[in-house]
């Protein structure tokens, strides 16, 4: 697949590039990026979830009235759950919901979310930038000569850019990822790709 590769004028330099067909071109698994969208949110959930059962809640353990003759239900504790107060029945505990993957399950989910991509033709390629110093005001100019105000916008660069990531910490559409960090979660995440000229080659060690 062809792409045009642009400037941060959003004016196409005239150069184009390929796009590797074992990266952007295979037949999407639909249940494999399902997978590693689940194992993401599974992994970021901190599962502290706690309350206080029968056995760790504080209370008196006197029986509060006779057996029988009462006319009533016996109540053997006021941590009954049935009591004001009470204990939880079957309340959350502290627990990891994170699960494994196959890494070659997780490969394959993100080259298809990366394949999605191009096939919608969310993907630009962008003449490499670096800034001199973190300058949001900048980002904001590439972001709105390309078209992309608004919309959810992932920069992909071969190594991170110190200044390039401040400059777009602060703006709520934009993020940055270095290719060793691409994560299908954040591709399908992401409304467009903008891909860094220097960064495609390195597309390949995805496969």
């Amino acid at each position: 697949m062809e792409v045009a590769v642009y400037n941060i004028n959003g004016k196409e330099t005239g150069k184009k590039v390929v796009l590797d067909d074992k990266v952007f071109g295979i037949e999407p698994n639909d249940h494999a990026i399902y997978l590693a969208v689940k194992q993401y949110n599974a992994n970021q959930r901190q599962g502290t979830h706690s309350s206080l059962e029968k056995s760790t809640i504080s209370g008196s353990t006197r029986k509060l009235k006779r057996q029988k003759g009462t006319g009533g239900a016996r109540a053997g504790s006021i941590k009954s759950p049935l009591m004001k107060g009470g204990a939880r029945v079957f309340g959350p505990r502290p627990r990891l919901y994170g699960f494994k993957l196959n890494k070659k399950l997780k490969d394959l989910a993100r080259l298809s979310a990366l394949s999605y991509k191009a096939k919608d033709s969310a993907i630009k390629v962008l003449e490499d930038i670096s800034f001199d110093d973190p300058k949001t005001s900048k980002m904001v100019e590439i972001i709105k000569n390309l078209e992309l105000t608004g919309k959810k916008t992932l920069i992909v660069s071969k190594e991170l850019n110190k200044n390039v990531y401040l400059s777009t910490r602060n703006l709520q559409n934009v993020s940055v990822l270095t290719i060793s960090d691409l994560n299908t979660y954040e591709i399908l995440r992401a409304k467009n790709l903008v891909v860094l000229e220097s960064s495609l080659e390195s597309f390949s060690e995805l496969v």
